[in-house]
C-alpha cells in the first residue's frame, strides 16, 4: 500500500518474527520478509500475501553482502526488526568451535550485516532498528554460555549503533524477552531433557505488542532497552 511504512523482518517464520509480521500485515504495512532459502521464501509470500522476500543465510554472514547484491532491495525502509535466532546449549568444557560460530553468525554477525546495509534507508527514513535479544543478553546461565555470549553481543551492537546514529533521527530498540512460547522453546526444553508446556511461557503475541509499541511511540521518545518477562502464574 502507498505510503505505509516498509519493514524488513526476519525470522517470521515462527514464533515471535511471526507474531509481528501478522500484526503489521494485518494493518496494512508493507513487509519485506527474510528467508534462508527461495523455498522458504516461497512459503512465506503464501503466508503473507504482498509481502516482498529477501534470500540469505543468516548462518554464512560472510555471503549476505552477495546474495543481497543480486537482488531488489526496498527503496524505502522504516524498520528493520532483527527476530531470527538460534541456540544450542551446551557446557563451555563441551561446546566445540562450530557451535560457537554457529550461534554467534545467526545472533550475532549477521545482523550487523543486515543493519550496514540498510542503514543508508533507515538513515534515509529516520526509521527504527529493533533487535529481539533475550533474557539472556543480559543475564548468562549454566549451558547458555555460546547463545548468551552472541546476545551479550548482540547488545554491545544495538547500543553501539544506537549512539552512532541518534543525531541523525535512526532510533533502535532492544527487545529482552523471556522464555516465550514457541518452536525455539521447544528445543530448549528437548536440550534441557524437560517437558514442555507453552501455557508456562510468554505468548509470542505478548512480545509483539511491545514490539509494535516501541515502533508506533512518537517521534519525541525511543526505547531504548526493554525487558519482558513471564507474568504471575506462568514460568519464570
Amino acid at each position: 500500500m502507498a505510503g505505509m511504512p516498509t519493514h524488513v523482518i526476519t525470522g517470521a517464520g515462527s514464533g515471535i518474527g511471526a507474531a509481528v509480521a501478522r500484526r503489521l500485515h494485518a494493518r496494512g504495512d508493507d513487509l519485506v520478509l527474510h528467508a534462508r532459502s527461495a523455498g522458504r521464501a516461497k512459503e512465506l509470500a503464501a503466508d503473507f500475501p504482498g509481502a516482498r522476500t529477501l534470500v540469505g543465510d543468516l548462518a554464512d554472514p560472510d555471503r549476505l553482502s552477495w546474495a543481497l547484491s543480486h537482488q531488489s532491495l526496498p527503496d524505502r525502509v522504516d524498520s528493520l526488526l532483527h527476530i531470527a535466532g538460534v541456540v544450542d546449549l551446551g557446557e563451555v568444557g563441551e561446546l566445540t568451535p562450530k557451535t560457537w560460530r554457529h550461534q554467534l553468525d545467526v545472533n550475532l554477525l549477521a545482523p550487523a550485516e543486515l543493519t550496514r546495509h540498510f542503514l543508508p534507508q533507515l538513515r534515509a527514513s529516520r526509521g527504527h532498528v529493533v533487535f529481539v535479544n533475550s533474557g539472556a543478553g543480559l543475564n548468562a546461565r549454566a549451558q547458555w554460555g555460546a547463545y548468551a555470549a552472541s546476545k551479550h553481543g548482540l547488545k554491545a551492537l544495538a547500543d553501539s549503533l544506537r549512539e552512532e546514529e541518534h543525531a541523525g533521527g535512526v532510533r533502535v530498540t532492544s527487545v529482552y524477552p523471556g522464555r516465550t512460547a514457541g518452536p525455539m522453546q521447544a528445543k530448549v526444553h528437548q536440550q534441557e531433557s524437560k517437558d514442555y508446556d507453552a501455557g508456562r511461557w510468554i505468548d509470542p503475541e505478548s512480545v509483539a505488542t511491545t514490539v509494535l509499541m516501541a515502533l508506533d511511540l512518537p517521534r519525541d521518545a525511543e526505547v531504548n532497552d526493554l525487558t519482558v518477562r513471564p507474568g504471575p502464574g506462568t514460568g519464570r
